[in-house]
């Protein structure tokens, strides 16, 4: 859920401390009366209109590509595959690691790549690649 801005909490401040009804300043700023309250509360017994620290390390992916590692996942079901083509938040990569934990918070299982497995992606299961649109004159089918 996402926050009250700064701006609008020392403006939603103002509007108490100018007389005005906690309803009034809700409507006024576009959201909750019952944040308003917290909020009038908060100031009274800190001073303060600032979020609270949270705890805990920030996460490395969005919830856009946590949805994106789900999807993928089962398209490949190998972990490392799609790490390597998922991009983090701050490093250009994020580990096969994480990949498995995002997909046990979905309820998913990840498989291991032995040294005896490949992608799925890259090899039939015939052990040749599949042809192309176009080697197959399907491409101008599919493009038209």
């Amino acid at each position: 859920m996402p926050s009250v801005p700064t701006h609008l909490r020392e403006r939603a401040l103002g509007m108490l401390q100018g007389g005005m009804r906690t309803a009034a300043v809700a409507r006024a700023i576009n959201c909750n009366v019952r944040t308003v309250r917290r909020l009038r509360q908060r100031y009274r017994e800190t001073g303060w209109t600032a979020d609270s620290p949270r705890s805990g390390r920030p996460r490395i992916t969005t919830p856009t590509q946590d949805r994106y590692i789900r999807t993928s996942h089962l398209r490949d079901r190998m972990a490392t595959t799609t790490a390597r083509v998922t991009p983090g938040m701050h490093n250009p990569s994020i580990s096969a690691q994480t990949v498995r934990n995002r997909l046990i918070e979905a309820g998913l299982k990840a498989c291991k790549a032995g040294p005896h497995q490949t992608s799925l992606a890259t090899t039939s299961p015939m052990g040749t690649n599949p042809p192309s649109l176009v080697q197959t004159g399907l491409a101008k089918s599919v493009l038209h």
